[in-house]
Parts: C-alpha cells; sequence; structure tokens
C-alpha cells in the first residue's frame, strides 16, 4: 500500500503567502510606512538611547549607519535601536506588535546596498510585514507573555524582507525563516525598569533577520518546522498559542491592517488620549475627578500616576489624560520633565482612577478602546468614548496627517528642512525609482547635511 504524501508544513504554507504577487495599494501603503518609519528614527537620533548606542560603536549617528556603515547588518543594527525610542512607532492590534521597528531598518540596510529598485524595496517591506504580522498574531492569540513581540517575533519579517532583496528563492527563504527563529529574542522586563535594553531588542532583531537571509543566502540550511515543530518557535515561547491561523487565507496584506500613532506615547493610551480631546471640549473647568475605564492590558502596562521619567511618562494613562485635558494634542515635551514637574498636571493626575472595563477587555488585543468619565465640581459626569483611535485602520490617518508627523519628527531630530522634504518626496517616490540611489543619497545628506551630495 503506498504511503500518502506528508501534508505541507504550515512554514511552507506562509511562505507561499508571503510570495504572492503585491497590489499597488499594498505597495503604496509601504511608502507610507517607510516614511512613517523614518521619521520616528530621526527624531530620535538625538537622545540618549542613540547617544549611548553611537558611544557603543563608535560613531556619533546611528541612523546615518543606513548609508555609512560598512555592512547591512551593522547598519540595521544601529538604525533598529531607534524606531521605537520616542513610541511614536507603527503598532498590529491583533499581533501586539511594532513591525517596523525591526523590518523597516533591515530592508533600508539591503536594499541601499544592492541593485534595487523601488518596488523591489517596496515588495521586501510588504512581505516582511505579512511574515511578523501572521507569526505575530498566533503569538498573541494566547495573550500577554514574558516576550517582547516586536523582538521575538518581528525578526522573521527582518529575515523575509532582506531575503526578498537577496533575492533568495523558496528554499533560501524556508532556511531564512529556521536562521531567524534560532536568534529570536527579548523579554519584558525591560519595561518594568528604566534603560535602553527595548531599542536592543529591536537593533538585535534587525541585524539577526539580515544576518539570516545572508547565511540562507550562502546554503546555510535550518530546520523547516522551526515555527511549529515539538521544539519549534511556538511550543517554546508562546506554548499556549494557536498555530492553526498561521496561514490562513486573506485578501488583504498585514500591513494595511496596521496603526500609525499620532501622539508620542504607548500605543494602549491613545484610546485615552482620544477620549480626553473630546472631553476637553465639553468641560467648563478642571474636572474634580476622572475615571478611566479600559481594557486590563492596558492598565498593566500603562498604570503610573507619578511618572519619573519622559518614558514613564509615555507610558503613563494618568499622565496622558491630564497633559492632554490641559494642553490638547500631545508632542514629545508633554512628556517631558517640565510637563511632569507642571503643578496642574500632577494635580489632575491625582485624580485619574482607572478602572478595567470587563468588555473592552474581552475585545483585546484585536480592537483598543477607553471610556473617560468626568465629574465637575456640580458633580455632573460627562463621558467620552473611544473605541477606535485615530490611526487604527477604522479612523486612518490620511496620507497629510502622516507626512505633517514626518515633517515635525524630522524637525525634532534637527534635520534642515529643505533635506527632510527632499528625504520624504524621495521615499514617496519609491514605486517608479529605478535603484535606490536617490534614496540612498537622500538620507545621507538628510542625516549628515556637511556631506551633502547632489
Amino acid at each position: 500500500m503506498q504511503n500518502s504524501a506528508p501534508s505541507e508544513p504550515p512554514e511552507s504554507q506562509l511562505l507561499r503567502l508571503c510570495r504572492r504577487p503585491i497590489d499597488a495599494a499594498a505597495r503604496a501603503r509601504a511608502c507610507w510606512t517607510l516614511l512613517d518609519w523614518t521619521g520616528c528614527a530621526l527624531a530620535a537620533r538625538n537622545e540618549p538611547a542613540a547617544r549611548a548606542m553611537g558611544r557603543a560603536l563608535g560613531f556619533r549617528d546611528p541612523m546615518a549607519q543606513l548609508s555609512h556603515a560598512p555592512s547591512a547588518q551593522d547598519a540595521a543594527f544601529a538604525a533598529g535601536a531607534l524606531g521605537n525610542v520616542l513610541e511614536m512607532d507603527d503598532l498590529h492590534r491583533a499581533a501586539i506588535l511594532h513591525a517596523g521597528d525591526t523590518i523597516c531598518p533591515a530592508a533600508l540596510a539591503v536594499g541601499l546596498r544592492r541593485d534595487t529598485t523601488g518596488s523591489a524595496l517596496l515588495d521586501a517591506v510588504v512581505r516582511g510585514y505579512e511574515a511578523a504580522i501572521r507569526i505575530g498574531r498566533v503569538a498573541a492569540s494566547g495573550g500577554y507573555t514574558p516576550f517582547y513581540n516586536s523582538g521575538t517575533c518581528g525578526v522573521f519579517g527582518a529575515a523575509i524582507a532582506a531575503a526578498e532583496l537577496e533575492g533568495l528563492d523558496g528554499t533560501g527563504m524556508a532556511d531564512a525563516l529556521a536562521q531567524a527563529g534560532m536568534q529570536a529574542a527579548g523579554i519584558w522586563q525591560c519595561r518594568l525598569e528604566p534603560g535602553f535594553s527595548k531599542q536592543l531588542a529591536c537593533a538585535h532583531a534587525a541585524r539577526a533577520g539580515v544576518l539570516s537571509a545572508r547565511l540562507a543566502a550562502a546554503g546555510f540550511a535550518g530546520p523547516r518546522r522551526i515555527l511549529t515543530g515539538p521544539l519549534g518557535f511556538f511550543a517554546s515561547f508562546y506554548p499556549k498559542a494557536d498555530p492553526g491561523t498561521l496561514a490562513a487565507p486573506t485578501e488583504r496584506w498585514g500591513i494595511e491592517e496596521v496603526s500609525f500613532k499620532p501622539w508620542p506615547a504607548c500605543r494602549h493610551t491613545h484610546p485615552a488620549i482620544a477620549a480626553a480631546l473630546d472631553l476637553r471640549g465639553r468641560l467648563d473647568g478642571p474636572p474634580t475627578a476622572l475615571e478611566l475605564r479600559t481594557y486590563g492590558a492596558a492598565i498593566a502596562f500603562c498604570d503610573a500616576p507619578e511618572p519619573e521619567t519622559d518614558d514613564a511618562a509615555r507610558f503613563s494613562l494618568q499622565h496622558a489624560v491630564a497633559v492632554t485635558l490641559l494642553r490638547g494634542a500631545p508632542g514629545i515635551a508633554d512628556f517631558g520633565a517640565a510637563a511632569r514637574a507642571d503643578a496642574e498636571v500632577a494635580a489632575l493626575r491625582a485624580r485619574v482612577t482607572l478602572v478595567t472595563d470587563e468588555a473592552r477587555d474581552a475585545a483585546f488585543p484585536a480592537a483598543y478602546g477607553a471610556t473617560l468619565i468626568a465629574e465637575d465640581a456640580q458633580g455632573r459626569r460627562i463621558e467620552a468614548r473611544c473605541d477606535a483611535a485615530p490611526g487604527d485602520p477604522e479612523a486612518p490617518l490620511s496620507e497629510a496627517e502622516i507626512r505633517t508627523k514626518f515633517d515635525a519628527n524630522a524637525r525634532h531630530g534637527g534635520v534642515p528642512a529643505a533635506l527632510a522634504d527632499r528625504l520624504a518626496e524621495t521615499l514617496l517616490a519609491l514605486p517608479d525609482a529605478p535603484d535606490a540611489g536617490a534614496l540612498a543619497r537622500a538620507l545621507s545628506n538628510a542625516t549628515t547635511p556637511e556631506r551633502e551630495t547632489a
């Protein structure tokens, strides 16, 4: 009796989905995704984390290494530390994953060093997001774990993006995926203590993705069941996860499900900020009490009534609500030392009570939402709801808003306006770019204007 052929492993199905034809809409989305990540990284280039990375590696500006580092791995590692510093990075809700922090620096690091067309660079980003989001969605299906999804799952997306730019076939991509799994890393202790370890996790994942593709290109073979095998990634890192949806068919690319952040704070604070903006226009004076009802993970991550650092303020629901009610839509400075020490802000922070909302908790992570209830001096209660924060697929930012965010971030990072504008226009022209030369020059000029080239 003839044995039936073994079924195709889910990893092979995943790679087939990642390699399907890409449409113009997904490619255009990748343009704006690259623009958004580049702006976030530029904004962070003078922050303490960036300066520490520069000192450790022997250069001044990690972002400049995209153009000037001697190797793609070095470039990906340096720039990969920047995207999440100021908490403005993109997010896929169901995957609880900031895919851009690893995939964008990896794709740029490889693409700028090869004879890559603009559309090929964008396709690599789309395919990388698809892999990371699908793996992240499975990982998050069992709820939060001690592992930092942006690092542990993002490395697979970085590897697939780099493998695409290396021109690898299905076998090569399978090897790249396997070697990425052997390097997956990142644990959440980094959010409980001050420091830059979260940046290291993304930097490592970006570099490891590039290395994985290089190894695969050299014939460095790896296990085909790296994700779903009995000792594979999911069984080891996420044992409560359900891998059954890893290769579920879909018409939409994962990159089109990603949320862009309008404000520089943890995404868990954004529904509260949106509700506070709504409430702000309906209050006659400072509220005497504030009740914020949201999902449990937001409270677990962002219950910080007295934040002592800029980063802690970006992870504080109380601070986000208070500063928004008093000042409007928050910017980078609204999470700084002066804002934290402001007596009026501190007093309002102390009036915020956090309550877990069971319905919102049940909807997480597919949906992030919040309800803010204010009580005034006359005892009246005024309520504001946010079921989809600005930047979510249900409430998308416009292209003009994403561009405005980029301009503000580049300005914060000290990039001259004319050079930032040239960089933005070059990124947005990628679908028709015959090669990556113009982008390499625009990035180099923006980060090292003293060496500006035509």
